[in-house]
């Protein structure tokens, strides 16, 4: 399994500080045969996990799927990565869990922020029309 959390560079104080929950992470890993393990949509913090079978190297790759953030951030973002290997370090049942519970998080901020979207195109039409 592999533990991440994001930071966005903060203009203000000049320093990093931890990402809105909003920001949305793709998470890709590949296997040394270059065959895709893993690839799924998480949020700015997330656990991920993947069995593969063939040993060797494997490619892990991270990017945001939120270019209005990063613009905001003025495009700096950073990434804690922690991985840990080997069998014994898997609960499966704790991990399925939490991974579902994220998922549907993630979408629920989807969600809000579409809503969010949609009142300010009207509010921004309210004005314009009255």
């Amino acid at each position: 399994p592999g533990n991440y959390r994001t930071q966005l560079w903060d203009k203000q104080s000049e320093s990093f500080l931890p990402s809105t929950p909003g920001l949305g992470m793709h998470v890709e890993v590949k296997d040394p045969d270059g065959k895709v393990v893993l690839s799924r949509q998480y949020g700015s913090e997330g656990r991920f996990t993947f069995t593969s079978h063939t040993p060797g190297e494997h490619q892990i790759c991270l990017h945001s799927n939120s270019t209005r953030m990063a613009l905001f951030a003025g495009g700096k973002l950073r990434v804690h990565l922690d991985i840990q290997v080997g069998e014994h370090t898997n609960n499966y049942p704790e991990i399925a869990a939490k991974d579902k519970l994220t998922e549907l998080q993630l979408r629920a901020r989807q969600l809000l922020d579409q809503v969010e979207q949609i009142q300010k195109e009207q509010n921004y039409q309210r004005v314009r029309m009255g």
